[in-house]
């Protein structure tokens, strides 16, 4: 109950964030939108008018924020049991589908200024207006970003990303005037088409690195050495295995793993292990154990001491084969099993075929049957 309620509490302070942040960055944009929008028609200036176009969009982004927030924070339901965190992704592809439509329509127009050129007039107030749009983009994208570093948004680093493009936008446009002003070169136009192309590209890695959540991507390296290290810790506990993290949106995360326990532990005292595991790991990591497994290590027969230390020799000697682990024998019935962890560069039948044939080789009497396990963590 406790873990729900902190949960709860973290997700709650989260959405007000992401919707503070994304309402500053709504009034900001649009204030933009409106000087640059006024300044681009005055000065005939098609680069202005699509920074203007270019600052809605960055409004728009930050409404699909807002409301992908609150999608997200609505709590589970019988449909949704564990909530509709991944609301959040969508809306961080959308914000990134923007992004990708703005430099295509902003390529698209500058093209057609270079087939079509236009005399641009550039005044004073120009140059102030675009000095102070750089200034306000900077900020505010820095802004956008660390709140979104600090909540883990997508969305919100995504917009604050384009901040900084923006604001880059800004600074070539304002060269652009100064040239002309000074040495009567219209370049606008060509540098407009260089722009779209940096922003394509973001908005396309974006949409990528949104992808590669949805579909689930490996768990950093540093958040499952901090798991392992939690529960090595105990003194009871021989190794860690199979770690799997299940993530259902940004800071929710349900993990399941195996221990290696001593095989004369009562269940009493397996039970009260793992509840203290479960806990250790959430209050340091925020990640719930939605399970616990075990895996019995012989601490009292020396034969299958031997037998395991023989196969885990054998197994090992193979590149492919990165870990052994949940090591049964079963001396009467005459049966072992483990599991073995597989690289992703071997073929998995072919693997466990040629180290199920090894193990049979050395031990003829015994059934053998071995279990592929993914490298997801490791």
């Amino acid at each position: 109950m406790e873990e729900i309620q902190d949960m709860r509490a973290l997700a709650a302070n989260r959405e007000k964030i992401i919707v503070k942040t994304s309402i500053v960055g709504i009034v900001t944009n649009i204030l933009l939108a409106a000087f640059k929008a006024t300044v681009g028609f005055l000065s005939n200036s098609i680069a202005i008018i699509l920074d203007a176009v270019n600052n809605l969009s960055d409004a728009l982004s930050s409404v699909i924020t807002i409301i992908g927030a609150k999608l997200a924070g609505k709590q589970p339901d019988k449909k949704h049991p564990l909530g509709h965190g991944r609301i959040e992704y969508l809306s961080s592809m959308l914000v990134s589908a923007l992004v990708l439509y703005a430099g295509i329509t902003a390529l698209i127009e500058s093209v057609k200024k270079i087939i079509h050129p236009e005399e641009a007039s550039y005044s004073l107030l120009t140059l102030i207006i675009l000095v102070v749009a750089i200034i306000v983009k900077l900020v505010l994208g820095k802004y956008v970003k660390t709140k979104g570093e600090q909540v883990n948004s997508g969305a919100l680093i995504a917009s604050g990303s384009d901040a900084s493009f923006d604001a880059i936008l800004s600074a070539s446009v304002l060269a652009c005037a100064l040239l002309h002003l000074w040495c009567h070169l219209s370049l606008e136009a060509y540098v407009s088409v260089a722009i779209s192309i940096v922003i394509i590209k973001a908005g396309i890695g974006m949409l990528q690195e949104t992808l590669h959540d949805i579909l689930g991507q490996r768990p950093e390296a540093e958040l499952v050495k901090r798991i392992k290290e939690i529960i090595q810790a105990e003194p009871l506990v021989h190794g860690v295995y199979d770690l799997l993290i299940n993530n259902y949106g940004p800071n929710k995360n349900y993990a399941s793993l195996h221990v290696e326990l001593d095989d004369t532990l009562t269940v009493a005292q397996v039970d009260e292990l793992t509840r203290k595991i479960e806990n250790e790991v959430f209050h340091k990591t925020g990640i719930i154990l939605t399970g616990v497994g075990v895996y019995a290590y012989n601490t009292s027969n020396e034969e299958i001491a031997h037998i395991r230390n023989t196969i885990q020799e054998m197994v090992l000697s193979h590149d492919w084969a990165l870990q052994m682990h949940g090591f049964y024998a079963d001396i009467a019935k005459k049966k072992l099993q483990f599991d073995v962890v597989l690289s992703f560069d071997v073929e998995r039948q072919e693997a466990i075929g040629t180290l199920t044939q090894e193990v049979q080789a050395k031990f003829p009497s015994y059934v053998v049957q071995i279990t592929p396990d993914v490298d997801l963590a490791d």
